[in-house]
């Protein structure tokens, strides 16, 4: 064969072994290797109702500091020879109703340091210790361990609101004293119970029955610690009194004897 023949006999068998026609072939050398798979798309996560709120935290109210020693103007005594009785936390209609039975059966008036919210919640319990004669005290709406910490128009609405719980249950009920939760004395509240034209009533016995020690331990610490005018704080309410309805009968005994018990004045 001729040398041009030749040439163009294995041009035409190079295209018809390549492929032909649309350039496939060609194209896809010119473009480089095939592309490896692509991994599975992960799923789409199926959409929420509604999107959740972010939670907060809310800012925490600034209080004033405690003062290191109690401020000036808290009633701490009697102001006699005869001993206080004064019952903190109530009303409860487990314990105060037997409180006052041992009070009634002793024939003794004590006083009674009120709680906002249970004087809302048992009005009844505070028709009774008025109707037997003994005093009312305002111990905060609902025990504000911090409250005398707090700026005076908190102390104040606080106050009042308490008042008028009791008032509610008792109209014209005398309300002459004023009981800070857990003794935390500050010249504000002080101030501001006397400006709602009550006295600030403290104590000089404590006996702790709060911790809940046994009845004995109870009187036993009354006794010892009791003098001429003091005043003793019980509770009868906040938790389970059942020792101090127990110690009842026994310190009231001996503090008639020794001094005499009357309510505050």
């Amino acid at each position: 064969m001729r040398p041009r023949a030749v040439l163009a006999t294995g041009l035409a068998l190079l295209l018809l072994l390549g492929g032909c026609g649309d350039g496939t072939a060609v194209g896809r050398r010119a473009a480089g290797p095939d592309p490896v798979a692509s991994a599975p798309l992960p799923a789409e996560p199926a959409p929420s109702a509604s999107p959740r709120p972010t939670r907060t935290t809310p800012p925490r109210r600034l209080v004033r500091p405690l003062p290191t020693k109690l401020p000036a103007g808290l009633r701490r005594t009697t102001g006699g020879r005869t001993v206080a009785l004064t019952f903190d936390d109530g009303p409860d209609p487990s314990w105060t109703p037997q409180v006052l039975d041992r009070l009634r059966a002793a024939r003794v008036t004590a006083t009674f340091c009120v709680v906002g919210t249970q004087a809302r919640r048992h009005p009844e319990l505070v028709r009774r210790i008025v109707r037997e004669g003994h005093q009312l005290c305002n111990h905060s709406w609902n025990h504000d361990l911090d409250l005398a910490r707090r700026p005076a128009t908190e102390i104040r609405r606080d106050l009042t609101r308490t008042n008028a719980a009791i008032r509610a249950a008792v109209p014209g009920a005398q309300v002459p004293f004023y009981r800070q939760p857990g003794g935390r004395w500050t010249s504000e509240v002080v101030t501001v119970a006397r400006q709602l034209g009550m006295r600030s009533l403290h104590w000089n016995v404590d006996p702790q029955d709060w911790g809940k020690p046994t009845a004995a331990t109870i009187t036993k610490r009354v006794r010892a610690a009791a003098r001429p005018g003091s005043v003793v704080l019980l509770h009868d309410g906040g938790g389970d009194r059942k020792a101090t309805l127990a110690a009842c009968p026994h310190l009231i005994t001996d503090l008639k004897r020794r001094f005499g018990i009357a309510r505050l004045r």
